[in-house]
C-alpha cells in the first residue's frame, strides 16, 4: 500500500452519526490508505447541504454515478442490509459497520451477492483493533480454558434502530469467539423492564472443548459503558482488563485493511477465516435472539 496509487476508488459515506463523521475525518486526511480513496460525498436523511466542505449528494446519484465506486455504510444498523443489497447490484464495493445485516440468511445471501458481482464487501470489526484485544490475545495463547465470562453494560439502544442486544453487542461475542474459537449457545435469557428501559441478555456458550463461556449485555440509564471479564485458565486466572494504553485510529486502521481487499493484497485463506468467523457470530446472534424470544 506503500506504492504510489495508479487510481483512486471514489467513495460516498452512507450516514453521518459517530461513525460517518470518523470515516470522512480520515478520508479527507492524508494517510497511507486514504491516498488510494477520493471523497466524492455523503448520503443523509437529513437535509445538510455539506459538512466541512463535503457535498451530500442523493442516494440515487450515489447508486448510478460512474464515479462513485465505494459505499461506506455508517447508518443504523435496521437499515445495513437494504443498503448494502443496493450498492451491491448498482456494482460498488460495500464497507459496512457491524452488524452487516440483523439476520444470518441476509448476510449469507449478501456475501453471495458479492461473490457474484465480483465486489468486496467488508464487514468493519474495530474491536478487533483494540489495544484491549491485542492484550488478551496474546494472555490467552496456548493457554487451557476452564471457564469464562464477559459483561458489557451501557445506556439503553432502541432495538428497531439497532437491533436485538446479540445483535448490537455483535463486538462483544466476536471478541469471545476470535479468542476461544467456534462456540455453540446452551441457553439464553433476556430479562426486560420497558418502562425503566432496562435490558439484561444473559448466554451460557460453550467452547468446542467444552469449556462454559458466559456473556451478558446490561443496558439502562445511567450504566457506564464498561467491560467486565474473568478468564480462567488451567495455568492461572485473567480478572479484568488493566489499563493497555489508547485505541489510536481504529477505524483508519480497519480503512487500511479494506483497501488491501480492494487491491487484492489479502489471500484467499485470510478472507475465508473472516468470512467464517462473521457468519458464524451472525449465526450465533440470531440463535440467541429464536432463544430469548421462544422464552417469552
Amino acid at each position: 500500500m506503500n506504492a504510489e496509487p495508479e487510481k483512486k476508488f471514489g467513495v460516498v459515506v452512507v450516514g453521518v452519526g459517530r461513525a460517518g463523521s470518523v470515516r470522512i475525518r480520515d478520508l479527507r486526511n492524508p494517510h497511507a490508505s486514504s491516498a488510494f480513496l477520493n471523497l466524492i460525498g455523503f448520503v443523509s436523511r437529513r437535509e445538510l447541504g455539506s459538512i466541512e466542505g463535503v457535498q451530500q449528494i442523493s442516494l440515487e446519484d450515489a447508486l448510478s454515478s460512474q464515479e462513485v465506486e465505494v459505499a461506506y455504510i455508517c447508518s443504523e444498523s435496521s437499515s445495513h442490509e437494504d443498503y448494502i443489497r443496493q450498492f451491491l447490484n448498482a456494482g460498488k464495493h460495500v464497507l459496512v459497520e457491524y452488524p452487516m445485516t440483523l439476520s444470518w440468511a441476509a448476510a449469507k445471501d449478501l456475501w453471495e451477492l458479492a461473490e457474484q458481482k465480483g465486489k468486496v464487501l467488508h464487514e468493519e470489526h474495530v474491536e478487533l483493533l483494540m489495544e484491549e484485544f491485542a492484550f488478551l490475545k496474546k494472555e490467552v495463547v496456548g493457554k487451557d480454558l476452564l471457564k469464562g465470562s464477559l459483561l458489557f453494560t451501557a445506556g439503553p439502544l432502541e432495538e428497531e434502530r439497532f437491533g436485538f442486544p446479540a445483535f448490537s453487542g455483535i463486538s462483544r461475542l466476536t471478541w469471545l469467539v476470535s479468542l476461544f474459537g467456534e462456540l455453540s449457545l446452551v441457553s439464553a435469557t433476556l430479562e426486560e423492564r420497558k418502562e425503566d428501559q432496562y435490558m439484561k441478555m444473559t448466554v451460557c456458550l460453550e467452547t468446542e472443548n467444552k469449556s462454559p463461556l458466559t456473556w451478558i449485555e446490561e443496558k439502562a440509564p445511567g450504566l457506564k459503558r464498561n467491560r467486565h471479564l474473568s478468564f480462567h485458565f488451567k495455568s492461572g486466572s485473567l480478572e479484568n482488563m488493566p489499563n493497555v494504553g489508547i485505541n489510536k485510529n481504529i477505524f483508519l486502521k480497519d480503512q487500511n485493511i479494506f483497501v488491501q481487499k480492494l487491491l487484492g493484497q489479502l489471500s484467499e485463506k485470510e478472507l475465508a477465516a473472516e468470512k467464517k468467523r462473521i457468519l458464524h457470530c451472525l449465526w450465533l446472534a440470531e440463535e440467541i435472539q429464536k432463544h430469548c424470544c421462544s422464552k417469552k
